[in-house]
């Protein structure tokens, strides 16, 4: 790995990241949508609606306790193959309320696994989820800007049928496509916003100027 690329990857996302918006930020949803596209062309509607969602309630999906986060962390670190492509550090969504960091910085020893680990069962706490409803509402209004750009994604059709009969039941986790896994093998864990700027990045830093 090039830890000067690690780097600049991170100084690149930083200036992106603003304040929480009262309302829907048509531009910022427009900036994510082709940041998405950009970093990850073979992207389907569920990557985009995944990342929106992470943006609005984080990792408390996949958290019960600790001990529950820390072996589905181990799990994962230890059945990674291959690099993962993307940024070591990328926000999510429109208000970029937290961060994807990829768990290379464990790997690369660039974070040490009990900070990170730390860290990301932290930003858990705070979170204020917004209702099935308001979701619902929201996602709405991001894809039909998404309509609204003319992308082509591919079954398209059937990740849309697939979507919105999980937030009629109630559902609203989606999952990366085989697709995007194929191509880009994600392995990453959600850092909250604040957590990942005051801590992790000051470390990601220290480690890229050892190198």
């Amino acid at each position: 790995m090039k830890f000067r690329n690690i780097a600049l990857s991170i100084l690149i996302f930083l200036p992106a990241v603003s304040s929480f918006a009262q309302s829907y930020d048509r531009e910022a949803i427009i900036e994510t949508i082709n940041c998405q596209i950009r970093n990850y062309p073979k992207s389907t509607l569920k990557d985009l609606y995944k990342n929106f969602f992470q943006d609005k309630f984080g990792p408390g999906h996949i958290i019960n306790d600790t001990k529950a986060a820390e072996n589905y962390l181990n799990r994962e670190l230890n059945s990674i193959t291959g690099i993962s492509t993307g940024p070591v550090a990328e926000p999510t969504g429109w208000e970029h309320n937290f961060y994807r960091v990829n768990l290379s910085v464990i790997k690369s020893d660039l974070i040490p696994y009990d900070i990170f680990l730390d860290a990301f069962v932290r930003s858990v706490n705070g979170i204020k989820p917004i209702t099935i409803e308001e979701w619902k509402n929201e996602w709405k209004y991001i894809h039909d800007i998404i309509i609204s750009l003319n992308i082509e994604l591919e079954d398209y059709e059937n990740e849309l049928n697939e979507i919105n009969g999980n937030l009629e039941k109630g559902i609203y986790v989606g999952h990366h496509s085989e697709i995007f896994n194929k191509e880009y093998n994600p392995h990453y864990r959600i850092i909250s916003k604040e957590i990942f700027e005051t801590e992790l990045s000051e470390l990601l830093f220290r480690a890229t100027d050892r190198h």
